[in-house]
């Protein structure tokens, strides 16, 4: 698809640090993720969201969760439409590499309100 940055890493004409490949799937780091272990799993055909062709959305997972395998804690996250904080409409999932303490919080877990209150109480 035109104008589409995914679909053009997946194709190889645009720049990016590839984790792994496989006939219909690309893991890569994203710029500027979350942490080390951030990597971006996303289907060499342009499908614009994890809702739009299953089982491109099957084979996405299906990488992702071979990628997983390999760690001892992870999050496995993928968003559909602007309201879901969708930004790029190619779909992609994301895997984030998890360790004890590292601080990444996920906005509707509990700990981003234990955030706050502490940081409310050392204002």
């Amino acid at each position: 698809m035109q104008d589409c940055v995914f679909c053009a890493i997946a194709a190889g004409q645009a720049p990016a640090t590839v984790v792994r490949k496989w006939s219909d799937v690309i893991a890569i780091r994203p710029r500027g993720g979350v942490n080390g272990g951030h990597v971006l799993v996303l289907p060499r055909v342009h499908v614009e969201d994890a809702g739009v062709d299953i089982e491109v959305t099957k084979a996405v997972m299906g990488r992702a969760a071979e990628l997983m395998a390999e760690l001892t804690a992870a999050n496995l996250i993928t968003s559909k439409g602007e309201a879901a904080t969708q930004t790029v409409f190619h779909l992609h999932v994301h895997v984030l590499f998890r360790e004890a303490g590292d601080g990444l919080l996920l906005p509707w877990t509990p700990q981003q309100e234990a955030r706050a209150a502490a940081k409310g109480a050392t204002a």
